[in-house]
């Protein structure tokens, strides 16, 4: 079974990193984009699609820092899932307290 060409460069786009040895970047997982997406419909939605998006960019944001906290690929991924924990608690406690 052949694998076209188009799938294999997304793919490879998929899996880079760098650097290689010790990743600090690297493309993007579903739930980064998912909260990148709703980070950037945000501030152009009113009403109950803000609140939609604002809610969807948290729990997306919380999985994708929970999976980077928990399985990172080194000490540094898992460092930067933790501290976005701990500002997404920081962030909502701010936001019940108001």
């Amino acid at each position: 079974m052949d694998i076209p060409a188009a799938l294999i460069r997304v793919r490879r786009v998929a899996r880079w990193q760098w650097p290689a040895r010790f990743p600090l970047v690297q493309f993007p997982n579903p739930p980064l984009l998912v909260a990148l997406a709703a980070s950037a419909a945000t501030p152009l939605a009113h009403g109950a699609a803000h609140r939609a998006a604002r809610s969807l960019f948290f729990l997306s944001l919380g999985v994708w820092a929970y999976e980077e906290a928990r399985h990172g690929d080194n000490w540094f991924r898992r460092l930067l899932g933790l501290g976005f924990c701990a500002y997404l608690i920081a962030d909502l406690a701010n936001a019940l307290r108001s």
